[in-house]
């Protein structure tokens, strides 16, 4: 960063582990609750892809929250939302992603970039001394990782506590232990975490978290020890670079929204109503009829777990398929895609009957499909986006064009197919928008060559 450029200043911590499966979403949503009860203004990210853990952040702190990836997202679009959190926040707090050293980029590449600094939360329940072997590894693998500490997570009892805490070669990293307890846990299925709009004691859950790490350390720390966290946001020097033209002025866009059809990110809601759309929600488990539109978007989401309902909510589906006959654009991302199929058999074995407006199957099945990073090339530019599903499709369309992964691997097998029937598209990909908003207004647009 220039040492001479205005900034913004924030005590700012990324919350990751040695792995997946932790508990760093539970501790980061606590202490996001916390600060927020006692009033403070709490701003959480999330590094990496996922659509799951925002729910819970958006829940403990009350605040929209946004992912950060250095190339999902890019660095311009990281710096630019920490800087406007930093303006405004007395915390910000970045969850990880998989283990901290895990993955191109990795959340140790988003804390040393930025100067977040990192606080380990480490699955205590089967260590002792070697918990201070780990949190030594943690930081110095690399020398100039900004270090905040340590919290031990689902410990046994005082006594285990006490043998993780001697167990760390400096006092002042012991940020405490919290203990195993079935108040606090997180519910989780096949995808991750269940979104917390679907868990009745959801906020229970999160009081419960925050007031066990209101005994930690950690807990106990007011602003001004927060303060030795501060981190400095060079603010951006060009405002006007982020700004997003307005290729979807005067279009109204429906998108799928419940329980079945969830998976969409803030930033794109936004990037759309920047580019100028209007944005009008629609529920197909309700078998709502499309509200008047000129697109459609069908977001990912769980349509196997409602796929019996979907199956005979035939007024949403006869309004999709008269959306299609007009040539309007509708794009399908994942379980959006899925629920366009003739049919969706579930783990059990069990065949439902979806919309039928594209022709094949889909099939679940008990293990990851397909993850990672990938990208898009349209006409108008490359959308940056992931994969992340467990079904596989078979049908007898042809791909209109295919995702690539980072590395633009080109493979004839690589990547995810792109489907287009008519004025629809679908795919396993999820887009992030304010990668390439041109892409974007190509994917609202009806296609130049429909295909049949």
């Amino acid at each position: 960063m220039n040492d001479h450029a205005p900034s913004a200043s924030c005590p700012a911590i990324l919350v990751a582990a040695p792995a997946s499966g932790q508990g760093k979403t539970t501790i980061t949503s606590a202490l996001a609750r916390l600060h927020t009860r006692q009033g403070r203004k709490v701003r959480v990210f999330k590094c990496g892809p996922d659509f799951l853990d925002p729910y819970w952040h958006t829940l403990a702190s009350g605040a929209p929250v946004y992912q950060l990836d250095l190339w999902m997202t890019g660095e311009a679009d990281c710096h630019a939302r920490l800087t406007a959190a930093a303006l405004e926040a007395d915390l910000i707090i970045v969850e990880g992603v998989m283990g901290l050293f895990d993955g191109t980029p990795s959340a140790a590449d988003l804390a040393r970039r930025f100067g977040l600094h990192v606080l380990a939360v480490v699955d205590a329940s089967a260590m002792a001394g070697t918990f201070g072997a780990l949190a030594f590894g943690l930081q110095h693998y690399q020398s100039d990782l900004p270090w905040a500490g340590v919290l031990a997570n689902r410990v046994a009892s005082a006594r285990h506590a006490e043998m993780l805490r001697v167990s760390i070669p400096r006092a002042e990293d012991w940020m405490g232990a919290v203990m195993r307890n079935a108040a606090m846990t997180l519910p989780e299925r096949h995808l991750g975490l269940t979104v917390a709009s679907e868990v009745p004691d959801a906020l229970a859950r999160l009081d419960a978290a925050a007031d066990a790490l209101a005994q930690t350390p950690l807990g106990q720390m007011t602003l001004a020890d927060l303060a030795r966290w501060n981190t400095d946001f060079a603010l951006p020097a060009d405002p006007a670079a982020t700004q997003v033209p307005k290729l979807l002025q005067g279009k109204v866009i429906a998108i799928a929204k419940d329980a079945a059809f969830c998976f969409t990110y803030a930033a794109n809601l936004d990037c759309l109503q920047a580019m100028g759309a209007e944005l009008r929600t629609f529920s197909p488990l309700a078998n709502e009829a499309l509200p008047a539109c000129d697109a459609v978007w069908l977001p990912g989401g769980y349509p196997e777990l409602h796929a019996d309902l979907i199956a005979h909510n035939t007024r949403t589906r006869d309004a999709l398929a008269a959306h299609m006959a007009a040539g309007k654009p509708l794009w399908a991302e994942c379980g959006g895609m899925m629920a366009l199929f003739d049919t969706l058999v579930t783990v059990d074995g069990q065949s439902h009957a979806q919309w039928g407006l594209l022709r094949g199957e889909v099939t679940m099945h008990k293990r990851l499909a397909a993850l990672g990073p990938q990208q898009l090339t349209l006409a108008s530019g490359t959308l940056r986006g992931h994969t992340f599903h467990y079904s596989t499709t078979a049908t007898s369309m042809q791909s209109a064009a295919r995702t690539a992964r980072p590395a633009n691997d080109v493979a004839p097998d690589a990547g995810e197919a792109l489907w287009q029937q008519g004025s629809v598209r679908a795919s396993y990909f999820h887009a992030w928008f304010p990668s390439c908003p041109q892409a974007v207004a190509e994917l609202f647009s009806a296609p130049a060559k429909a295909l049949a």
